[in-house]
């Protein structure tokens, strides 16, 4: 009998890891860890293309990041300008853009920003849509 053992693929907290802000000013945004500062806290930099979603380099509580899976390939203490030739050499904005994670968010937010009446209209098209779909199961079911 034997056993194969794994490692699992956790997100781990290093140097090079992207994160997504999701508390304070930048919330929303991603940036890179640059350096650990403690346990709780590590040094991040995010230099993006776009100039709506570029943070600082500060320091930032782990508390109010989440890991994700994207990761770059920098050495410690990285100045913002040599970041960002990595960033881009990477395209780590496509690459984030590609996410799922992306892709719900923006979701969301669209959602968000809906009026009432588009609401409405959404409804009515779901709606429709049940209607179309149950419609032709019903045909198939009766020719069979």
């Amino acid at each position: 009998m034997s056993a194969t053992i794994e490692s699992p693929s956790w997100r781990t907290v290093e140097v090079g890891r992207l994160v997504l802000i999701n508390h304070g000013l930048y919330a929303g945004r991603i940036a890179a860890i640059v350096e650990i500062i403690s346990e709780k806290r590590v040094l991040v930099d995010g230099p993006s293309g776009d100039e709506k979603y570029v943070v600082p380099k500060g320091p930032i509580a782990l508390t109010d990041v989440l890991l994700t899976d994207i990761k770059l390939e920098i050495p410690r203490a990285l100045r913002t300008g040599t970041l960002k030739t990595f960033w881009e050499n990477d395209e780590i904005d496509k690459k984030w853009q590609e996410s799922k994670w992306a892709q719900r968010s923006q979701r969301s937010e669209r959602r968000k920003a809906l009026t009432d009446f588009q609401r409405f209209q959404l409804l009515r098209a779901k709606k429709q849509q049940r209607y179309e779909v149950r419609k032709a199961l019903a045909k198939v079911k009766a020719s069979a």
